[in-house]
């Protein structure tokens, strides 16, 4: 089953309280909750009062979105260790990491091997959390190309990772469908919205049918659970998330 939601960061500017209002009143059915600013790594408190408050609305947590970028080192990196006890506190059964601090053409094969071997790391911390990591699919990481996401992927065989999908901007449609397809064993959910032919073109959701609907066929033919959230909106307006909801819900309802 494809499950209707929410990227928090959509909204960064509204309180959780008014994310839960506007996503009942969208109908859509779960969030993934943002750590940079709504429920911020270490705040536990406020990580188990969003997890009621979601609940209580008849919503699901879908994941939290971390800001952890795998083998990031320095003072700016987040611990692991704080990322986790959020997550746990607010209930996701799934943390989204970033796999990386740039794109795979800029990564030396070193840097390379240490962001898999803190993927492998943290994955086995959450796993005994009973939680999954899944990778952020997006441009300046190792998910930046087909290729590259596919070997991270198998380089990082383990059981709780896997992988978001969101469509990389400006590429080709058949591209895009081809490395959705390869991803499928390991995916976890999707990001959806519909910039083109840059981010700085942004389109309601509708107006991308013509991708969107054969990428969703795709995701459902391969059976599971997933959700599939809808991550930011023409002009950042609360209205046009109302359309765009009421558009995905439409497709996941053929």
């Amino acid at each position: 089953m494809l499950t209707p939601g929410l990227v928090s960061v959509t909204f960064r500017k509204l309180s959780p309280e008014q994310i839960i209002d506007l996503v009942k009143r969208a109908g859509l059915r779960s969030i993934e909750w943002g750590g940079d600013v709504h429920v911020p790594h270490g705040d536990t408190d406020r990580a188990r009062d969003v997890a009621e408050k979601t609940a209580a609305a008849g919503l699901e947590v879908a994941a939290y979105g971390s800001y952890y970028r795998l083998g990031q080192t320095g003072d700016d990196a987040p611990d692991f260790a704080r990322v986790l006890a959020t997550a746990a506190a607010l209930g996701a059964p799934l943390i989204r990491v970033w796999p990386g601090v740039r794109g795979s053409a800029e990564t030396p094969d070193g840097e390379r091997q240490r962001v898999e071997s803190d993927a492998l790391r943290v994955a086995q911390l959450a796993s005994e959390a009973g939680i999954g990591i899944a990778y952020e699919y997006h441009g300046g990481t190792l998910t930046d190309t087909n290729e590259s996401a596919q070997q991270l992927l198998e380089r990082t065989d383990h059981p709780a990772i896997s992988t978001i999908w969101q469509p990389p901007n400006g590429q080709p449609f058949e591209s895009c469908l081809d490395g959705l397809k390869a991803l499928l064993p390991r995916l976890s959910n999707v990001h959806a919205f519909h910039w083109w032919p840059t981010p700085a073109n942004r389109h309601p959701l509708e107006v991308g049918a013509d991708r969107w609907k054969p990428y969703l066929d795709t995701v459902r033919q391969a059976g599971g659970d997933r959700h599939v959230l809808i991550e930011f909106v023409k002009d950042d307006a609360p209205e046009q998330l109302l359309a765009d909801a009421a558009t995905l819900r439409n497709w996941l309802e053929e």
